[in-house]
């Protein structure tokens, strides 16, 4: 994201038949636009950074004579889908847009420059210089996107999790016999037949023993399922590995726990899936666990066996869950503010000064003019930058940097 950049300050002076020697009349640059992360409901997904990653504001108009100020950039408005979380480069959290309508200020745009009529005053009559604009933020951000449902379907690879999405609801992910068919997490809307309830269920791709720690893509996975309200970890009877029922549950309650801990403290749902693969017989021994026996239910996807058993189960629990949680709500971390000043030194005699009002004390159209030489030397005085070179060191004839301009160091007095 950049923001736009600020528009020049204008250096003009009132000229006219009647008034020869008019005062300065120079406008003001516009403000740059700002550029804005909001949260859109119709927006589904982060596809459209892709193709075009890079999202600027626009700059502000330049100031001219009779004190006519440049004109104020637009703000670029960039939708994102909810749930959309931005972070910077280094992975710290910046801003988290859970519901529709939430915004970040992602890039500030940079502020006009002042005109030559702002700098009048009883010692100088005629200022000949101006301001420049400042150059808008220009920053990178990774952006991850947390689908919010009030189901999430938790199971190996092949699990059958997309058959049953696919039975309950109006999603069509890929199906097919065998693992890793579904490789993009789907949504899933279930509107029960009296029309006044609906849930949303999420179809994660199947997670396998490690996911906690990255293996198989287990990060990209699991962190869709933290924002949902209601886990149905579902356990294959028919599993192509031979892994048993307790098996499957004992590693996808590891996996979870390893990855967040709260995720064990969340409502959920044991179900055995594809009992038309299996005898009766079968799967009852299948699902005798070491220490009690089961009491989730076992469904066939397939068939339709138990679905409706399943989904009246779910709105009991999805029910409770919404009672006892109004869901995630936004929070921002703001980046820290700058210090006023901050002195570097970037090598031996070499110094660099940062900060915003230290970059503007120098961005003057014309620093050979003595008059804008003294009132830079003034606003540096008083943000007392000449204090902060002499504290990190600075000696006679060192190079000091401040934005593009650069000079040599004379300590006072």
């Amino acid at each position: 994201m950049k923001g736009g950049d600020g528009g020049a300050g204008c250096v003009a002076f009132r000229r006219e038949s009647h008034t020869p020697r008019g005062g300065p009349d120079g406008g003001d640059g516009g403000t740059g636009g700002d550029v804005w992360l909001v949260a859109d409901r119709n927006v589904a997904s982060l596809l459209a950074f892709r193709d075009f990653p890079f999202r600027r504001g626009t700059s502000g108009g330049h100031g001219s004579g009779k004190k006519q100020h440049g004109r104020g950039g637009s703000d670029e408005i960039v939708s994102c889908p909810e749930g959309t979380v931005v972070r910077d480069r280094d992975g710290t959290l910046l801003a988290d847009l859970v519901h529709h309508g939430d915004r970040w200020l992602a890039g500030e745009g940079g502020r006009g420059g002042q005109g030559n009529a702002r700098f009048l005053s009883n010692k100088r009559r005629a200022p000949s210089f101006a301001e420049q604009g400042e150059v808008g933020e220009e920053l990178w951000f990774n952006l991850e996107l947390k689908l919010m449902a009030d189901v999430a379907l938790v199971g190996f690879p092949n699990a059958g999790k997309s058959t049953l999405i696919s039975r309950i609801s109006a999603a069509k992910p890929k199906v097919a016999s065998y693992p890793f068919t579904t490789l993009q997490p789907h949504l899933g809307v279930v509107r029960l037949d009296d029309g006044e309830f609906e849930m949303v269920i999420a179809d994660i791709p199947g997670l396998i023993e490690g996911a906690a720690e990255g293996r198989g893509l287990g990060h990209q996975f699991l962190r869709h399922i933290e924002r949902a309200r209601v886990l149905l970890v579902m356990l294959d009877l028919a599993a192509v590995d031979g892994t048993s029922p307790a098996e499957q549950e004992a590693i996808l309650l590891r996996e979870l726990g390893d990855y967040e801990p709260a995720l064990l403290e969340r409502p959920r749902i044991l179900v055995a899936t594809k009992a038309d693969a299996v005898d009766p017989g079968d799967a009852g021994a299948a699902l005798e666990l070491e220490e009690s026996e089961w009491d989730g239910r076992v469904i066939s996807a397939v068939r339709g066996d138990g679905l409706s058993e399943l989904v009246g189960d779910l709105r009991v629990h999805v029910d409770e869950a919404r009672a006892v949680d109004v869901g995630p709500t936004q929070f921002v971390v703001h980046r820290p503010v700058p210090a006023g000043v901050v002195v570097e030194k970037v090598a031996n005699g070499q110094f660099e000064v940062h900060g915003r009002e230290a970059r503007r004390a120098v961005a003057l159209s014309d620093l050979n003019d003595i008059d804008a030489l003294n009132h830079a030397q003034q606003r540096l005085d008083s943000l007392r930058v000449p204090r902060a070179l002499a504290r990190a060191g600075a000696k006679e004839g060192d190079i000091v940097t401040i934005g593009d301009f650069q000079f040599e160091y004379e300590p006072d007095g």
